[in-house]
């Protein structure tokens, strides 16, 4: 059975007016399809909840999670006050604090496994830092109670690296602060200056071991020590973070 399309899908796809004789008719099984096209929005994906925000907070045994009273902090250039809620962490290896969004809200009605929630899950920066304060929060949790690490592998004929007490061209910036020698190919060593609370050891000489319990920080120096020889794809010759491989391509020949 042929039925009549409508106004207004006839005046956008053929330009005829519905009362004209030469009337465009189509088939009733692809109305739908016209139906469909006229409703849809721009993108074509589903909305997608946070999964990992929705997920339950690990506390292990000796590490205590404590919400402080929401305070008020200044945001933005133009210094707007928020109260913020404040997580402490406090665990055998140190402890660290972290401000929370006033739209999150952090249900602790199982100590051992406190979730966090967000006030309009339609919102969508508020799904965006759903799931990014809960990675934080799981984050800071590891690092006090085991310490996040990084290994870091020179690959490269005389590439090697030691751990100093002082350096020949820098100074320390706070009392007691090692260095990481590096000799990757330079006329000079390079020096590199650990950060607060990162501690690092060389258990090879072409190995360097380096923990802390603020993994942002620690992954922060490994990236800059690797920034120094990064992988190149044609000897395979540089500075690898943990698993990171490369694939090696021929040489180009003329």
């Amino acid at each position: 059975m042929l039925l009549v399309t409508s106004r207004r899908c006839l005046g956008a796809i053929f330009n005829i007016p519905i009362s004209s004789p030469n009337a465009v008719t189509l088939p009733s099984f692809l109305l739908p399809a016209f139906h469909q096209s006229s409703s849809r929005s721009f993108s074509s994906s589903p909305k997608c909840q946070s999964k990992i925000g929705k997920a339950a907070l690990t506390i292990p045994p000796g590490v205590t999670f404590q919400v402080l009273e929401p305070m008020q902090v200044k945001v933005g250039r133009v210094g707007r006050s928020q109260p913020m809620s404040t997580v402490h962490v406090k665990g055998p290896k140190g402890e660290m604090s972290m401000p929370i969004p006033p739209f999150i809200a952090i249900n602790q009605t199982d100590p051992n496994a406190p979730t966090l929630s967000i006030l309009n899950e339609e919102d969508r920066k508020q799904r965006e830092m759903w799931g990014t304060v809960r990675a934080y929060l799981q984050n800071h949790i590891l690092g006090v109670s085991e310490g996040h690490t990084a290994i870091l592998r020179l690959v490269g004929v005389g590439y090697r690296a030691t751990i100093e007490e002082k350096a020949v061209t820098k100074q320390p910036e706070y009392p007691g602060q090692k260095f990481v020698n590096l000799k990757v190919g330079y006329s000079h060593p390079i020096e590199l200056g650990l950060p607060k609370g990162v501690t690092a050891s060389t258990p090879q000489p072409t190995r360097i071991l380096l923990k802390g319990i603020e993994r942002e920080v620690v992954m922060q120096f490994a990236a800059k020590i690797r920034m120094w020889r990064k992988p190149e794809p044609y000897k395979g010759k540089g500075i690898f973070v943990n698993g990171e491989t490369i694939k090696l391509k021929s040489k180009k020949i003329k």
